[in-house]
């Protein structure tokens, strides 16, 4: 078996002295896995960071067999952002979660797309709010509607609540239009804690999944 294919790393770990395990998150292919030969190398090592755009050639002896990767840089987002504590943990975290949340192998190219965009939009100065929504549409898209386009056009209302598993979570202000007119660093918290309570509810406590550390440490940066 043999493809290629276009992606964004989602995470690596060692595999030998040489090699390395990667998970890529594929335009055409979904999410993958497999060995690269010499990954952690001086030459290649630079191009192995999470985020970071790829071009995947992935071989294998069978369709259900674990396989390998050559692997050649698209696009190095990552390192744009090293020295940018708030957008390089945001990357992690969105990785973390397609990472544990993604099937393997299933094609999902609305979910590719969004996460392009939201990577192509790490530079804007409301970045962290388009990371808040891009939460939410994954969550919707993966199969939970919170309906929060709706709110859009209402203004705040501090007694608009949600239910989920028979437990009640106050929407946040960020979500309704007049949602920038309060404490910015409020807001993004709260946003996020919103979000983080989907996540655990809809997907991370009923398959005893671990939440992921890299959205625990971007939730800090807003206290």
């Amino acid at each position: 078996m043999q493809w290629a294919d276009e992606g964004y790393l989602l995470s690596k770990n060692n595999y030998n002295e040489n090699s390395i395990i990667i998970e890529a998150f594929t335009l055409n292919h979904g999410k993958y896995t497999g060995i690269v030969y010499g990954g952690s190398s001086r030459k290649q090592k630079k191009n192995f960071q999470i985020g970071n755009k790829i071009l995947l050639n992935w071989k294998s002896k069978s369709e259900n067999r674990s396989g390998y990767f050559s692997v050649e840089l698209l696009d190095p987002i990552s390192p744009f952002f090293f020295d940018d504590k708030k957008r390089s943990i945001s990357i992690l975290s969105a990785a973390s979660i397609l990472k544990i949340l993604l099937p393997d192998r299933q094609l999902n190219e609305k979910i590719y797309l969004s996460f392009q965009t939201l990577l192509s939009q790490l530079h804007l100065d409301d970045f962290i709010k388009l990371y808040i929504y891009w939460e939410l549409s994954l969550i919707k898209d993966l199969g939970f509607d919170t309906n929060y386009e709706s709110l859009s056009n209402l203004e705040y209302n501090s007694n608009k609540k949600i239910n989920i598993n028979q437990k009640s979570f106050k929407i946040p202000k960020i979500f309704f239009k007049n949602g920038n007119n309060f404490n910015y660093n409020e807001n993004i918290k709260e946003g996020l804690i919103f979000n983080k309570n989907l996540l655990m509810e809809n997907f991370i406590i009923p398959n005893k999944l671990k939440f992921p550390l890299h959205r625990l440490i971007l939730e800090k940066y807003y206290n």
